[in-house]
């Protein structure tokens, strides 16, 4: 799987290349991470990539010439099927698990990376295949926001976590095995705790150290609808809607 990153701010990735599961995966060829520099698509000597929103207001625009010119380019140079065009903002759908298990099924994702006071509002609408966001709060720019979907993504990619079973046992991923509810909605994770079997006086709970298969697969499912309804109590409300097609 290959991500293309296209941003005025190439060296912000320096760092996720080079640690961590994303790291390692590249290094070992399961994963592509290949950085654009939007400036290398302008056409005049100060390679301006931004201007005055018309109508006024605060900020600057990335401009669509420049991010048109990038895309086209890029996605005529790929290999077989183009890339799947992702506008990361923070007026995008949520990306959420559900999300990253549906974008791990394209063999290329070009990330665009917002800058400023935001995008011309043609690249969402003429050029992305989708806009998203990584959550109802304004960033600085698009690449933290791109190095979220790359290593949420990238991670569910063949190979790149070495046991793949523990991506389907893990918080918003429903699975048979994993707690859920009774509709199967995807909930948190079960609480899980490693030695000592007690520290300052915080013991594990006993049904933990005890071996009974059955008993410790019902305590997690119950533990995680509890800290579900204590933390995210809207994951259960949200599903809870969707069964009764009430929008």
């Amino acid at each position: 799987m290959t991500f293309h990153l296209l941003t005025i701010f190439p060296e912000f990735f320096r760092g996720m290349l080079e640690c961590g599961v994303v790291g390692r995966a590249c290094r070992e060829g399961l994963l592509g991470v290949v950085v654009h520099d939007l400036r290398d698509w302008t056409s005049d000597r100060h390679r301006t990539v931004d201007d005055r929103p018309f109508g006024g207001g605060e900020g600057m625009l990335l401009k669509p010439e420049p991010i048109f010119a990038a895309v086209e380019s890029l996605a005529a140079a790929a290999v077989g099927i183009r890339p799947r065009v992702i506008l990361l903002s923070a007026q995008g759908r949520r990306f959420d698990q559900p999300a990253a298990l549906r974008l791990s099924g394209y063999g290329e994702l070009l990330l665009i990376c917002g800058r400023y006071e935001g995008v011309d509002e043609r690249v969402a609408e003429h050029l992305a295949d989708e806009e998203l966001s990584v959550g109802d709060y304004v960033l600085s720019g698009g690449e933290l926001a791109a190095a979220v979907v790359v290593d949420a993504v990238g991670r569910l990619a063949p190979g790149v976590v070495g046991n793949p079973d523990s991506t389907l046992r893990e918080s918003f991923t429903p699975h048979q095995e994993r707690a859920t509810d009774e509709t199967g909605a995807a909930i948190l994770d079960y609480p899980q705790f490693t030695r000592p079997a007690e520290f300052r006086g915080w013991k594990v709970p006993q049904v933990l150290l005890g071996g009974n298969h059955e008993a410790i697969r019902r305590w997690r499912r119950q533990a995680a609808l509890a800290k579900t309804a204590r933390l995210r109590p809207d994951l259960i409300q949200r599903e809870m809607v969707s069964k009764e097609g009430i929008s």
